[in-house]
């Protein structure tokens, strides 16, 4: 199984080896079917991203791929660094770390580790199904938990309230968050950009089952997609399911696409709203971000509905452990551009 070049076995170009080797592949069966499993001996677990421009500086990423297989991924180009394909291979063929708690226990040994906060999510889902198989994520926060170090965790997955139980130990000696991605809770946009995963309202429940057992828990609602999912009743209705889950807080988020996902998604949205088409290649085709007056927009509507229930003004400020855009580059979970415009309103909604 040497004819990948992210290991030690096949690193062409020079490209640094991201693995010691491929050492099996599982081709998924029952629930998983379809899936194909990599199983990889990583390096190094915990990963520096560099400084500036996100709210975290270390992160930790199990996976890679995920089967949730939202179209508009950020962490589609690590799988185009692989020599996979960012489209179907990157919502099918799944990179599982297997040795990674054994690794992150060597890297945190006391001594050695300076006990910094750590964010999971920052790549792809920690609790994506595949974690129902392999349990990373919980050996991880295991592990985490008995070094009482500080961590906080992004997803899209309900799944995460499996782990109640050790997340609550884990509250109780280091400060934590578990935050659920939720972009828009418009049935037919859900189904169509992220047809993996769980309804969004599962995740409004989460939240909730998280903050009544003492585990801080907020909403990102991102990505708004342009012309999708920005009209203001469709912003107004997550930001009222966050408020009625008990939601610590809610940022909003536009759409990012850099190649090659940008192209990517275009064809996504010709296929599935082609009347849209060229309003996106207008607005992405030379950019990564939406416009200035759109996140503007944006943040407007998101100050009014939170002060409407009775939320704090809007005001700048690093999101909570876990705004950042997910990752993409050479290095393993290594972090996306920095662009995040500064006019970005991080907005909290404190319960």
């Amino acid at each position: 199984m040497s004819n990948f070049r992210w290991t030690t076995t096949d690193a062409p170009d020079r490209r640094p080896a991201l693995f010691d080797a491929v050492v099996e592949r599982k081709i998924g069966r029952g629930a998983y079917r379809g899936l194909e499993f990599l199983h990889v001996e990583s390096r190094s677990l915990i990963n520096r991203v560099p400084r500036g421009g996100f709210p975290f500086e270390y992160t930790i990423n199990a996976y890679r791929g995920c089967s949730h297989a939202c179209t508009y991924c950020f962490a589609r180009p690590t799988h185009d660094y692989l020599g996979l394909d960012i489209a179907g291979d990157f919502d099918t063929k799944i990179v599982v770390k297997i040795n990674a708690p054994e690794v992150l226990r060597r890297e945190t040994e006391p001594g050695r580790w300076a006990g910094r906060p750590i964010a999971m999510g920052t790549n792809t889902d920690p609790y994506q199904p595949a974690e129902g198989k392999y349990k990373l994520t919980r050996e991880i926060i295991e592990v985490l938990a008995e070094r009482r170090n500080p961590f906080s965790i992004l997803t899209k997955s309900p799944l995460v309230l499996r782990d109640l139980d050790l997340l609550s130990e884990a509250a109780r000696a280091a400060k934590i968050s578990v935050n659920l991605s939720i972009g828009t809770l418009d049935p037919d946009v859900w189904s169509r950009s992220e047809p993996g995963t769980a309804h969004p309202r599962k995740r409004l429940d989460a939240v909730r089952r998280l903050n009544e057992r003492g585990i801080p828990s907020g909403v990102l609602m991102a990505p708004v997609l342009p012309g999708l999912s920005d009209r203001p009743d469709q912003i107004e209705a997550v930001i009222e399911g966050a408020a009625e889950a008990g939601a610590r807080f809610i940022t909003g988020v536009y759409l990012h696409l850099r190649k090659p996902l940008k192209e990517h998604y275009f064809r996504w949205v010709e296929a599935e709203y082609p009347h849209l088409i060229r309003f996106y290649r207008h607005m992405y085709g030379s950019r990564s971000y939406a416009t200035p007056a759109m996140r503007r927009r944006l943040g407007r509507l998101t100050g009014r509905f939170i002060a409407a229930r009775g939320g704090p003004t809007p005001e700048r400020r690093n999101a909570d452990g876990n705004g950042a855009d997910k990752t993409t580059g050479p290095d393993d979970g290594n972090a996306a551009s920095s662009e995040q415009p500064a006019d970005d309103r991080q907005l909290s909604l404190f319960r």
